[in-house]
């Protein structure tokens, strides 16, 4: 088979997008998917594109960005209550017409579909079914064998396989990251377009019918997401199924605003990142879930890939213009060292998240004393919003090659 200029493994949210951003750069790019065409993803998943993510596709595919955030449902309040009492609420502006919403919340398949179909439009070549098992790599290029035999030669390859990463650890990438003991339970829940469900995305700490387990619901367009804070003790078949589900989504939410349960699921809480973004010849560059995963709120992880994508077919497209192998490898480290300081302050954001969500006795204390002060000290309130989504990793810059946001 001819050789690909650049080969993309992995064609989820990261993958894709690494695909559209080197074609609007002008690169040849093939994309290898484990999966057969046609593949059903089940779940809402990852829920929030934020602006900057929205521009970065924009930039990829004209029309891309726009079309997912029109698409997708911009909630305008947000509320936090402690055992049952409100401590924070602000309702934002309507978006203004012809500028970016500040987010669009819709199920990741959703968001997969827009980039496959901008994919489709920018002729990126597809091989579904093409499950990669080794990816060998040399100063001179890449070769990668699929499962059905198939081998196939690059000048690159973006690994965007997810979690159990192939191309990761074919090249000897470790990863690290601490161990979490909790679980959470996330559902899917449908809703008609006037529920006032939708309106709202709502933070509960210690919500006192579920004995004192934190939940927070997010709406999407079609629905919204009831995500569990369970406990270690806590059984993962009684409150992750979808019968157990039921159980408890009835002291959360009014049976009136709920349609059925439509998924279930549980997770750990894990931050994890790659030791390298790079293989030592610089030829694997590593995105998405296969370079790090986070917890979900902050939304750090698919926003956090579309900001890898971008830097990476920048760094692949300029190391195809470089006049020497030192020029084209110090390009490609520069990706590895931008995207993996975001990633390390990524990662650390979401331990102080995981701090605030699951305390200890002195935190507990504090959570308790701003619940109580917060009628007379409303900054009690706002801090209690806040803490659970950590500080931006830097500032936004959709052009490349500099900290982004994600």
């Amino acid at each position: 088979m001819a050789a690909p200029t650049v080969l993309v493994i992995g064609a989820g949210p990261a993958g894709l997008a690494a695909a559209l951003s080197l074609r609007a750069r002008g690169v040849a790019v093939t994309l290898l998917e484990a999966e057969e065409q046609g593949r059903v993803r089940p779940g809402s998943r990852a829920l929030f594109v934020h602006r900057d993510s929205l521009r970065l596709l924009e930039a990829a595919s004209p029309g891309l960005g726009t079309a997912i955030a029109g698409y997708g449902l911009v909630w305008r309040v947000r509320r936090t209550l402690y055992r049952g009492r409100q401590l924070f609420e602000r309702t934002y502006p309507e978006p203004l017409l012809g500028r970016m919403p500040a987010f669009t919340s819709l199920r990741q398949v959703d968001t997969e579909r827009f980039l496959l179909q901008a994919c489709t439009a920018a002729e990126v070549q597809i091989v579904w079914g093409s499950r990669v098992e080794s990816v060998s790599a040399s100063s001179e290029g890449v070769t990668v064998r699929a499962a059905d035999g198939s081998r196939w030669s690059a000048a690159y390859v973006i690994g965007a396989d997810g979690a159990r990463s192939t191309a990761r650890r074919a090249t000897g990438i470790a990863v690290s990251g601490p161990p979490v003991d909790a679980f959470h339970v996330v559902i899917d829940v449908e809703a008609d377009e006037g529920s006032p469900l939708l309106r709202e995305r709502t933070f509960h700490y210690r919500h006192p019918g579920l004995g004192g387990r934190n939940v927070l619901l997010v709406p999407f367009t079609g629905g919204f997401q009831v995500d569990v804070q369970c406990r270690p003790d806590d059984s993962p078949a009684d409150w992750g199924s979808e019968e157990g589900a039921r159980r408890w989504l009835r002291l959360v939410v009014d049976d009136s605003d709920a349609g059925p349960i439509r998924w279930a699921s549980t997770y750990r809480f894990l931050r994890v990142v790659a030791d390298q973004f790079t293989d030592v010849h610089r030829r694997v560059l590593l995105i998405g879930e296969a370079a790090h995963l986070f917890p979900p709120f902050g939304a750090r992880g698919m926003n956090s890939g579309f900001a890898d994508a971008a830097v990476a077919a920048s760094a692949v497209a300029e190391a195809f213009r470089a006049g020497t192998e030192r020029e084209r490898a110090a390009l490609i480290g520069r990706f590895a060292e931008v995207r993996h300081g975001a990633a390390l302050r990524n990662a650390a954001a979401t331990e102080r998240v995981l701090a605030h969500l699951m305390p200890g006795p002195g935190g507990r204390i504090r959570q308790a004393a701003a619940a109580v002060l917060n009628p007379v000290l409303p900054a009690c309130g706002r801090w209690m919003e806040s803490a659970p989504y950590g500080a931006a990793a830097g500032p936004a810059d959709p052009s490349g090659m500099t900290r982004g946001r994600y």
